[in-house]
């Protein structure tokens, strides 16, 4: 009996269009990260415009895209990046982050995590236990709170605006004690303190006598695609001691964004 098909034989690929233009639309999206409208996207890849729309509505349904309602701008979002990040960066940036986070963890004594964002929750990928008796672990996968911990604020204030207003508009600000913050005008006036500092602190928000110091790890486009922290008790981390240990945790995340190649594509240019 012989087979029919519609494609060549003899290995040719098998074209399906409709995934061809929602892939052409991603890598579009990929390289203008301020995003564009369905218009623009339809003109530079020379597609119809109803296709753009069923295409960019299907991803925005699934999580894979956000549309800044102002500007009618589409970006892509973390999910597409946290699907890449379990089968190649994710090793990448703990293999790169590793023996950072052992240095970093013998200057100041306590745990060192890293972690990153996914979708709306943080989530630790590694960690490097503190050198005292009593000291903090947490299991890699744990959900990490966008609003109380430091290294989603830190990851978070350096996203851009369009991004960052996203997830602020969407978030969550559960209440969990009297440090907790839970006005999004507070939240966003912290994260501008954040961009200034390079650094985020998680003073209590959470749990009652535990602090972090956290920091963001940058890509070769100056993206946040991980954070490096530190956490402990308010006792051995009192206020006194946050800028010197945000210093140590700022300087190290860097070492890490530079293996990244953050940097590389300015120093080329």
């Amino acid at each position: 009996m012989v087979m029919k098909t519609s494609a060549k034989q003899n290995g040719s690929l098998h074209h399906v269009p409709g995934l061809e233009r929602a892939l052409a639309i991603i890598e579009l999206l990929a390289n203008n990260h301020k995003g564009l409208t369905m218009s623009e996207m339809a003109d530079k890849l020379d597609i119809p415009k109803n296709s753009v729309f069923r295409i960019t509505m299907t991803l925005l349904d699934r999580g894979y895209l956000q549309r800044d309602d102002s500007s009618k701008r589409f970006v892509l979002t973390r999910k597409l990046l946290a699907i890449g990040y379990t089968t190649i960066s994710d090793r990448n940036i703990v293999e790169n982050a590793m023996d950072v986070m052992r240095e970093l963890r013998d200057s100041v004594k306590e745990t060192v995590l890293l972690g990153t964002l996914l979708e709306d929750k943080g989530i630790v990928m590694e960690q490097v236990l503190g050198l005292h008796h009593f000291k903090f672990t947490v299991s890699p996968g744990k959900h990490l709170y966008l609003h109380t911990s430091a290294p989603c604020k830190a990851q978070i204030a350096f996203l851009p605006p369009v991004e960052r207003q996203k997830v602020m508009k969407q978030m969550q600000l559960p209440r969990f004690n009297v440090h907790t913050i839970t006005s999004k005008k507070a939240l966003g006036k912290e994260l501008g303190e954040i961009r200034k500092l390079g650094y985020a602190i998680d003073r209590e928000e959470e749990f009652v006598g535990v602090v972090c110091i956290g920091a963001p790890v940058l890509d070769q486009h100056g993206y946040p695609v991980a954070a490096i922290w530190t956490t402990g008790p308010s006792d051995r981390m009192p206020a006194s001691k946050f800028k010197q240990i945000g210093e140590l945790v700022k300087e190290n995340a860097m070492r890490i964004s530079r293996r990244l190649g953050y940097g590389m594509l300015y120093s080329i240019l």
